[in-house]
């Protein structure tokens, strides 16, 4: 057997599985539910669902892929979220609507658009859920968006020079006021010993410099997995206030003094 057939009969296999792993089934009166062997990040197998009309297809996945991410608490409810969604469906030409992902087919194309449609749904999953920067960003963007709600004065991206001469980098800083101290805060996306052990550094680093009466307070993502104990104890003997991110509104007014 030459090399070429040798492939041509690896690509018969797969359009064999994919053909074997492609369930249908009628759900309601004129739509038609698809179950594909792909799966999505929780390996459960991506379901679209089509409907004849207007003498071409309609394909969508009713809005499954973008509600999972909201139930997960990645909300896309910032300009800045709304842009990284785009960016990952512009490339297959999907349309973005009322939290649903879509493509028109005609029985041409249709092979093609399913393609497409089942590409930006995984792209999907993969730019909010893979890129670690990613998911650091939108937790910051989280902890921002509840300051603002909450009306409390900060500022972003406040940089100091520690003691050691180092520059370090803090989320917010919330200037002093008559009935408190000024308070310098950290979004960490993934608490962890290695994460930690870095603001506890900058910190230490950095209060040599500040008012003696400063505070500094780590804002922990707790929305993916539990929290070691060891984490919060790390924190509490440097002095560093952990704040649950499910338990923020009981820090509201603390904060916001």
């Amino acid at each position: 057997m030459t090399q070429v057939a040798e492939i041509e009969q690896l690509v018969d296999r797969y359009r064999l599985w994919l053909k074997d792993r492609t369930k249908l089934k009628s759900v309601h009166s004129d739509w038609v539910e698809i179950t594909t062997p792909f799966l999505d990040r929780h390996n459960d197998y991506i379901q679209l669902y089509v409907k004849k009309e207007n003498g071409g297809y309609n394909l969508t996945d009713d809005g499954h892929t973008i509600r999972d991410l909201e139930i997960s608490g990645c909300n896309l409810d910032t300009p800045k979220r709304k842009n990284l969604l785009e960016m990952a469906v512009r490339g297959f030409a999907v349309d973005v609507s009322n939290e649903i992902l879509s493509v028109r087919a005609t029985a041409e194309n249709f092979a093609l658009r399913k393609h497409a449609l089942i590409q930006a749904i995984l792209a999907v999953n993969d730019l909010f859920y893979t890129a670690s920067s990613t998911v650091r960003s939108l937790f910051k963007e989280d902890v921002e968006a509840w300051l603002r709600l909450s009306e409390i004065r900060f500022l972003v991206n406040v940089p100091f020079v520690g003691k050691t001469g180092y520059l370090h980098n803090f989320d917010f800083a919330i200037p002093p006021s008559g009935r408190a101290p000024e308070r310098i805060m950290r979004a960490v996306s993934n608490p962890t010993k290695d994460t930690t052990e870095s603001f506890i550094f900058s910190w230490l680093d950095t209060r040599e410099v500040r008012p003696s009466d400063s505070i500094a307070v780590a804002m922990l993502n707790d929305q993916e997995k539990a929290i070691s104990e060891a984490v919060f104890d790390a924190l509490r003997q440097y002095d560093i206030e952990p704040v649950l991110w499910s338990g923020r509104e009981a820090s509201r007014e603390r904060l916001a003094a």
